[in-house]
């Protein structure tokens, strides 16, 4: 196979969580245990730091990577999803994985890849394990895909586990309340291994404290030793972030990491892992902004940021998907914006005439766009050099922009 037809393989005869939703949801360990050991276990010969939580585990990833190769170390990053290409996924020092490797890998594997059954999430869990393996990389950043306690990255057993915060998101699988949503979080906390939780929440403290005392795990509130570090990630949101990546590298017992490294890796995060879509400026006239955030919580931050800027009219393109709390969402966005609705391009995308008639309800008034470059294109085209637009809502919203 040609690595398209690799790709169209990956994509659409196995279930993939991002494009098909609930479906493609795997509820066990089983899967990847079966891959991993086909694999050789190559999980078990490099180490790891193990990212979760509900909002920021992407842009911690990112630092920490950022950070532990300023110290001279090769460094694997393994994050989901992508924004433009698949191998955006699996990176060492901040170059993505050979399109070769991922086609020679599928074919050596595809039939045990057939007859188990095995998500597109689960293969590319397997796919990046192999990769860091094969690679001799000194240490590899992990992001868990969706939970924690039942996600296929959850057979490492890190150095530090991270989790940065707890918030309403995919509440069809975590759980309808926070603890019970921290519960499945929490589940990436191994016995003896410092875990660092970034932010304390009253709802959710004594389930972590509970899990760490179980495991014999110490554990850390990095809220609770809040420093202002500066990174070159633009929203604000970062410095919980970049707070966050800080206290896990310090928990660290095997490396020794400077305080120059840590400053020098949070300033060039962009520069060392290539990471996009953060509050990212597109360009500057008229001034163009997306986030990928796209749950209440992120998305509160994103908006205060936006009351912030300076600007004369406001104009936002806007899509979801359809298994979001649209509701929830669309209470938090300035109603003296103007709107471009539009819904992204896979199946699981909030038709745009059905947001455009939710956001009506909440007092966002706009027009309707078939596509997302359409929907865009009229802002760009509306907009005064002195106006701001804001591109967001989904993750899938500001890959096609980019």
């Amino acid at each position: 196979m040609t690595y398209q037809e690799t790709l169209d393989w990956m994509f659409s005869q196995l279930p993939m969580y991002q494009r098909q939703g609930q479906v493609a949801y795997k509820k066990d360990l089983t899967n990847i245990l079966a891959f991993a050991k086909v694999l050789g276990n190559p999980h078990q010969k490099f180490h790891a730091i193990h990212v979760g939580g509900t909002n920021g585990k992407g842009s911690t990833s990112h630092m920490i990577a950022s950070i532990l190769q300023e110290s001279k170390l090769k460094v694997g990053l393994y994050t989901s999803p992508h924004l433009k290409n698949f191998t955006e996924r699996v990176k060492i020092n901040g170059v993505e994985i050979e399109r070769v490797y991922v086609t020679e890998f599928i074919e050596k594997y595809k039939d045990f890849l057939e007859k188990q059954g095995l998500s597109f999430f689960e293969m590319t869990v397997g796919l990046a394990f192999d990769y860091f393996a094969e690679q001799q990389v000194d240490i590899a950043i992990i992001e868990v895909g969706l939970g924690g306690r039942l996600d296929s990255t959850n057979i490492i057993t890190p150095e530090v586990s991270v989790i940065t915060n707890i918030g309403f998101d995919h509440m069809q699988f975590l759980g309808e309340t926070l603890p019970e949503i921290a519960y499945e979080k929490a589940g990436i906390i191994k016995k003896n291994i410092p875990v660092v939780v970034g932010e304390r929440q009253d709802e959710t403290t004594p389930v972590f404290e509970k899990k760490a005392h179980q495991m014999g795990s110490k554990l850390l509130f990095a809220s609770d030793e809040f420093e202002d570090y500066r990174t070159d990630l633009l929203g604000v949101y970062q410095k919980k972030n970049a707070n966050t990546a800080v206290k896990a590298i310090q928990c660290l017992s095997k490396l020794t990491i400077s305080d120059k490294e840590i400053y020098r890796g949070l300033k060039k995060v962009v520069q060392n892992t290539a990471f996009h879509g953060r509050w990212q400026v597109l360009r500057k006239v008229p001034k163009t902004i997306c986030d990928t955030a796209h749950n209440k919580e992120g998305l509160t931050y994103v908006v205060r940021q936006l009351k912030e800027e300076i600007y004369q009219k406001l104009h936002i393109v806007l899509g979801m998907v359809s298994d979001k709390n649209v509701e929830n969402v669309l209470s938090f966005f300035p109603s003296e914006a103007r709107y471009y609705f539009c819904c992204p391009g896979i199946p699981r995308g909030l038709d745009q005439q059905k947001l455009k008639a939710y956001g009506f309800e909440f007092g966002l008034i706009g027009e309707a766009y078939e596509s997302v470059l359409e929907a865009y294109k009229h802002a760009l085209l509306n907009a005064s050099n002195q106006d701001l637009i804001f591109i967001g809502g989904s993750t899938f919203v500001v890959a096609e922009v980019l």
